[in-house]
């Protein structure tokens, strides 16, 4: 039963993280972070300042997403194969990191508000997260 569970959620995951790569069109990236506009604060760190573009700030957005992107179908991929690697000894470090992956992914959706939503989102990326973390113990 857990691999059927297992492979369905990892077909949901490939498909959700095939989805996150286009988020940039879908949220209208363009308008949301426009090419001209007022000039950004510099970024400071360490004594270190650079003077952030927009462009800096439309590139780290699309390499973010598509990090993320790439992370979340990586999971998906993971989960299909699940019968190649549940039985090996490496199996509760990758499961602990991908229940930790979901588990922080859930409660960021919290920067997105507090909507009905949003929670129902954060609980089912949590739970997902749960059923990670019982693959690392079982």
């Amino acid at each position: 039963m857990i691999d059927i569970l297992i492979f369905i959620v990892g077909l949901y995951t490939i498909t959700l993280g095939t989805i996150h790569f286009f988020l940039p069109y879908l949220l209208d990236f363009d308008h949301a972070i426009p090419k001209e506009g007022p000039a950004l604060k510099p970024f400071r760190l360490f004594g270190f300042s650079y003077n952030t573009t927009r462009a800096d700030a439309r590139g780290i957005a699309w390499v973010m997403n598509h990090s993320v992107s790439y992370t979340i179908v990586t999971i998906g991929i993971l989960n299909l194969i699940w019968p190649i690697w549940r039985d090996q000894a490496y199996r509760p470090i990758v499961c602990l990191w991908i229940a930790l992956w979901w588990v922080i992914r859930a409660f960021t959706q919290l920067y997105l508000g507090k909507r009905r939503g949003d929670w129902l989102v954060l609980f089912w990326f949590l739970s997902l997260g749960i059923l990670h973390f019982y693959l690392a113990i079982q």
